[in-house]
């Protein structure tokens, strides 16, 4: 992929490259707009920026400088004096540069209409080409159950005989954030029959990562509940709708009315592929904007109706969502959607059972080690 900065000339020296590591940035909660960034910082000084836990911008040393300035807090200024000093280019050369890539930065942000291959002029590669040095998000399952009698979700992997406790998963999140995940989303099961939900958001935003939830809907319905979650900092909610069940609706409603971001799911079964455009309809007409979808499973009724649901999302002026987790009991819609081999997920992502086991993907059968129990760097880069 090309830089950021291609139209950047090569700086006479090469200074000594940053430090790996990752970095984040806020807006301020009372900016106008409010975006968030991360930058890990790779070997050798490249770099990775991460816009809004969406956008993954691939940056060269230079452009990584000033990536790594921004997200310090280094005003406009500051972040000349040190592109001058460190590349021996004239300040006003170097206010200028920095001053382009903010305003790139800000736009792609703010702005998600903007493709950021054609913004930026980027040479548009797949996103899983490359393995990148932690994955950018790390879907986390709390629990297999799927209500608040204990029943255990019938396709949850038969060996998770117990759940990590709250100060083992502040463990699990500690360690991913240490290794430059930026990203977890809470799934299961129904992740808010855990009663931590709560405080594992809190400890995960107060760390510095993006936190999302996968969730029923049920408990949203209860619209203290849902503040609750969102006072914890939670960034954004996928609710996967059921629309036979009326509080699987109103919990859908109280997070759209919330100032967490919101999409739904809807899982494409053969009960309800006849009827899937009214569900789709009804969908969008409570205010959803985006939406995943999958099946239950593999067949060619299901992957034509499935299609179908995916031009009915468009006529209905809803994005679509391809790259969130879904209910363990679905098809992954990753590799249903884009016909990927199983061996090439576990790129980009990885997916943690609630023993602490990690799969390359929720599909997986076979654990590649613990969080508890193996160091990160034994379980990443997939070994397939």
């Amino acid at each position: 992929m090309n830089s950021i900065l291609t139209r950047f000339f090569a700086p006479p020296i090469i200074p000594e490259p940053l430090k790996p590591g990752l970095y984040h940035w806020k807006t301020p909660d009372d900016a106008p707009l409010q975006y968030r960034l991360h930058l890990r910082i790779e070997d050798e000084g490249m770099g990775v920026m991460i816009v809004n836990a969406a956008t993954v911008l691939h940056l060269n040393n230079t452009a990584s400088e000033h990536a790594y300035l921004l997200v310090q807090g280094a005003s406009e200024e500051e972040a000349a004096r040190v592109i001058s000093e460190r590349y021996r280019v004239g300040r006003k050369r170097a206010i200028k540069d920095h001053q382009e890539f903010r305003d790139q930065v800000e736009t792609l942000a703010t702005n998600p209409q903007v493709d950021p291959v054609m913004f930026l002029d980027f040479e548009r590669k797949d996103p899983l080409d490359e393995t990148p040095s932690a994955p950018y998000r790390m879907d986390l399952a709390l629990t297999y159950r799927c209500d608040q009698s204990g029943a255990v979700d019938p396709l949850a992997k038969r060996r998770v005989d117990r759940e990590l406790n709250t100060e083992e998963w502040k463990t699990v999140i500690n360690t991913i954030w240490e290794a430059g995940v930026p990203h977890v989303t809470f799934t299961g099961g129904e992740p808010t029959l855990r009663d931590d939900l709560r405080e594992l958001i809190s400890h995960a935003e107060n760390l510095g990562q993006v936190t999302g939830l996968l969730t029923n809907g049920k408990r949203l319905a209860q619209a203290a509940y849902l503040e609750e979650l969102a006072q914890a900092g939670l960034d954004h909610i996928l609710v996967v709708i059921d629309p036979s069940d009326p509080k699987s609706e109103m919990g859908l409603k109280n997070a759209l009315a919330s100032e967490v971001n919101t999409a739904a799911h809807l899982t494409i079964t053969p009960e309800n592929a006849a009827s899937l455009n009214e569900h789709l309809k009804r969908i969008a007409s409570l205010g959803v904007t985006a939406m995943s979808l999958s099946a239950s499973e593999r067949s060619e009724a299901l992957a034509a109706a499935l299609s179908e649901a995916r031009e009915h999302i468009a006529i209905l002026g809803m994005d679509l969502i391809w790259d969130l987790p879904v209910p363990h009991s679905s098809t992954n819609p990753l590799a249903l959607e884009l016909e990927i081999a199983p061996e090439a997920t576990g790129q980009s992502n990885l997916y943690v059972e609630p023993d602490g086991d990690v799969l390359p993907a929720q599909s997986f059968e076979k654990a590649i080690g613990n969080l508890l129990t193996d160091s990160f760097e034994s379980l990443w880069p997939v070994q397939t």
